[in-house]
């Protein structure tokens, strides 16, 4: 598994997740708000298994 997920977009899944899971556990939105977990993993792990369907990739190449 390569990451394929940068800093700065790692940055707002973790927010935007952490944001809609506290919707969610509020009942502010509905259970749709609980894809915000989704948003927290793949920010934690840097890797998103949609991106390489789509040839997108937001992490900087490490030079050698």
């Amino acid at each position: 598994m390569k990451l394929n997920v940068g800093g700065l977009d790692r940055s707002l899944r973790i927010v935007a997740g952490l944001v809609l899971i506290a919707l969610a556990a509020t009942g502010t939105v509905g259970v749709w708000g609980w894809i915000g977990v989704v948003l927290l993993l793949t920010g934690a792990i840097g890797f998103c298994p949609v991106y390489p369907l789509l040839g997108l990739n937001t992490c900087p190449m490490k030079k050698i």
